[in-house]
Formats: structure tokens, sequence, C-alpha cells
């Protein structure tokens, strides 16, 4: 099997990883180029690139996607959070077309955010899907997926594990479908939902939200949150302002990260917050 593998961030480099652990080494991997990180913003390779160089796997980087040469005969493309529109003069350049990688039950959370947007929702599944790439967003036909609980997980830890799920389906999937045993499945159209990128007003609390669910007074409320503190963390960030706890020495005019809670009883109790200016400390 001779495929190109597209992706960038940690999510997709699990992928790769375990491809690499079933032995199907790509060809090439494509990824973003090398992007500023951190307060100091030093320049830092992407970890499929990191990943992908220390395998000894040519690495491609292209700006614009006008400007990418891929090997010659390839079967087959996998994309997995690549994070660009790919033209359909790529998607065909492998005989057999690209096979995308998204966690998510699809057609449901197509988009930028499916892993939070599932937990947000109060699923009590999502999982991983396979599909035909096309030019529309997370759009063509399912080959295989595979369900997990969501139960309390956080996000870190559903996306490591969506991740792990992925690549393994994939070191399954891709022998059958390169033999042609697989008959690909058209997604239903009308069961389609689609998910938004978050910014750092979604994890905004109000006080009043977070009192009401902090006293037991609204128990679905205080499970809103909690979700949110489960998938909005560490990026965009859960945050109240204005909001007044001398018995955890919080102040009105101080921004609070809430950084962990559980819910006990119907009310929600936070376990761990961050002060504007001060460490994270358990409450």
């Amino acid at each position: 099997m001779k495929y190109a593998f597209f992706g960038s961030p940690e999510f997709a480099a699990v992928v790769l990883e375990r491809l690499l652990a079933a032995g199907m080494v790509p060809s090439a991997a494509v990824c973003n180029p090398d992007r500023p990180v951190g307060r100091k913003k030093i320049l830092a390779p992407p970890p499929v690139k990191v990943l992908a160089e220390a395998q000894g796997i040519p690495v491609f980087q292209p700006e614009e996607l006008s400007e990418l040469t891929l090997p010659p005969d390839l079967d087959v493309m996998v994309v997995a959070a690549y994070a660009k529109i790919i033209p359909a003069a790529i998607l065909e350049m492998p005989r057999l077309g690209a096979i995308g990688v998204h966690p998510s039950l699809l057609p449901r959370h197509r988009g930028a955010s499916p892993i939070q947007s599932a937990m947000l929702a109060g699923d009590a599944e999502t999982g991983v899907t396979l599909y035909l790439l096309d030019e529309k967003m997370d759009n063509g036909p399912v080959l295989a997926n595979r369900r997990t609980d969501i139960d309390l997980k956080t996000f870190p830890e559903l996306r490591e594990e969506l991740a792990s799920l992925g690549g393994e389906l994939l070191a399954e999937t891709l022998p059958a479908y390169l033999e042609n045993r697989l008959k690909p499945e058209p997604q239903d159209q009308t069961l389609a939902t689609f998910t938004k990128k978050f910014t750092t007003q979604s994890g905004f609390v109000s006080p009043e939200e977070l009192d009401r669910a902090l006293t037991g007074n609204s128990s679905e409320l205080a499970a809103a949150i909690e979700r949110k503190i489960r998938a909005l963390n560490p990026e965009p960030g859960v945050w109240t302002s204005g909001w007044s706890a001398p018995e955890l020495g919080v102040a009105p005019d101080k921004r609070i990260k809430l950084l962990s809670a559980k819910i006990k009883d119907g009310s929600l109790v936070l376990t761990r917050i961050q002060a504007e200016g001060k460490l994270p400390r358990s409450v």
C-alpha cells in the first residue's frame, strides 16, 4: 500500500502512530508549516512533522496546497485534522481517493469542534468515522466507524482515545478498502449537525448561573456547566468574572478560571480554580 498522510496536530500524530505500529508507513506526510507557539512565540514544528521526521518519512509543508507535489502512483490519501480544504484535484490524485478520519459519529457533529460539541450536547456516546472525502465538509460516504462512551472524560482524554481508535480502525479498514471489500454507505443528510469554533467568550459562565448551579437550584444548569468545564479546558478555557465567593478568597473584581468540577446531589462542586494573577489551586 502506498499512501500519503495529511495532518498536523497531536490528534493526527496519534493516528499516524497507530498506523506506524501496524507497519503502515506513508510515502509522505503533509502538514502545516512551522508556527510560533506559546507566549514567547517560539517557532515550533507540528507534531506530525516531528513524528514523521523521526521515522525518516518525507515531510511536505506547503503554505498553499497549489504548491504541493505528491509522490506518484499513490493508492490512497489519509486525512486527519489537516484543517485545510483540500481541492478536488488533489483528492483525485490517488487511484482510490482520500479517506478522512473524523472524531464524531457522522453525520452528527460535522465541522471544526466535534469532540467538544458532543460533550457540550450531553451525548452519551461519540466515536470516530472513516469516510471518503469530497469537496463538501465531512460529507462523503462512510466506510466504518467505532463508538465509545463519553462518561466523565475530559476533552484531552477523549481526544486521545478517539485518535487511538481512529488509527486502529484505519489499520483494520485500509486493507479491505484497497481490496474493494467495503461498500461505502452514503450519510443521511437529514441527520447532519454542524459545529463551530470556540472563542474565549464561549467559555464564559455568568456569576448568576454559577451561583444557581452551586446552590442546587438547577441540576440541569449544574450538569451543563460541569460539561463545559470538561469540554473547553484547557482551550479556550472556562471562566467567570464579577463573582464573589469570600469563603474561597474570590473577589468580584478578579477573573476566575474554572478548571475542574463535579456534580454532587444535583449541585455543581468546583474542585480546582485559578484566580487572575494566581496559580491554580484546589478548593
